[in-house]
């Protein structure tokens, strides 16, 4: 038997993911997961650590970690509209004033290492008065008045309109025209100590967990359900539905291309000193 660590978020896209393979509905032979749930931001820190073997990345975090992990072809969060958005209370700059108003706003990130915070500087480097807020508390941080705007992702794209809040900018939006690429959020990525053999059969595993949930859809397990605590079902299955797709169960072409794109551009603006060869297994 041959247990290993591994983190993912609560959100119904982690968790549909990975329902199967941590709690016994696949076959995982002699491999035993010892999951932790985390949001995205602690996962990042603690792959800094190297605390887990296996564990969610933000594509932001692995441009600066690929030497220590290796990105698994299945389980990723990337695509087109899937972005994180900018958003605010009252009355919004127009789009031509919205450079110089983020020069002086006060704004809520979800976490230095996300790639929302990347997509975000790249597209307005002068913003700096950033500030790290959990992503689900940036929602009423920015309602309370305590923050200008806020940089939300998750579920947050699904309910902040009806809180009273507008969108600033799509940031997905934003890439997808810079780059004509799709948007590598998040990933799964496996230390380099762990055996090639094993890591090949977690990104196995990975996928045909994934393939049991989508043969049980639109039933949502309780795992999925009790993890993303007051959220609506509805709401749940719009999350699944936007952020888990085929490049979940396969980076592909496309998906590396856009893996790829990301690292040129992270390279490009002094974010990393270059670009390595050996991100996959």
């Amino acid at each position: 038997m041959h247990k290993l660590t591994l983190g993912f978020s609560p959100c119904p896209n982690d968790t549909f993911i990975f329902d199967a393979m941590v709690n016994g509905k696949i076959d995982t032979g002699d491999l035993v997961f010892d999951h932790k749930l985390e949001d995205v931001e602690t996962l990042n820190q603690w792959a800094f650590e190297g605390k887990l073997a296996i564990t969610k990345l933000s594509y932001n975090s692995f441009l600066h970690l690929s030497d220590q992990y290796t990105l698994l072809d299945s389980g990723s969060a990337l695509g087109k509209g899937v972005g994180p958005l900018l958003i605010c209370k009252g009355d919004a700059p127009q789009p031509d004033d919205l450079a110089t108003f983020l020069q002086d706003a006060k704004i809520a990130i979800p976490g230095k290492n996300t790639t929302a915070n990347l997509l975000f500087s790249l597209a307005f480097p002068s913003a700096a008065h950033k500030t790290e807020v959990l992503f689900s508390d940036i929602e009423s941080r920015v309602l309370s008045g305590e923050f200008d705007c806020g940089l939300v992702i998750h579920e947050s794209r699904f309910t902040y309109e009806q809180r009273g809040l507008q969108k600033l900018i799509d940031l997905g939006d934003w890439w997808e025209k810079e780059t004509d690429s799709a948007i590598p959020l998040g990933g799964i990525c496996i230390r380099k100590d762990v055996p090639i053999s094993i890591a090949k059969k977690v990104e196995s595993l990975i996928k045909e967990s994934l393939e049991y949930s989508w043969s049980q859809y639109p039933t949502l397990s309780s795992f999925v359900t009790e993890n993303a605590q007051e959220m609506e079902e509805d709401v749940m299955r719009q999350h699944i539905n936007l952020y888990v797709n085929d490049y979940s169960l396969s980076l592909g072409v496309t998906g590396k291309n856009a893996v790829s794109t990301l690292f040129t551009k992270a390279a490009a603006n002094g974010l990393i000193a270059k670009i390595p060869n050996d991100i996959y297994l």
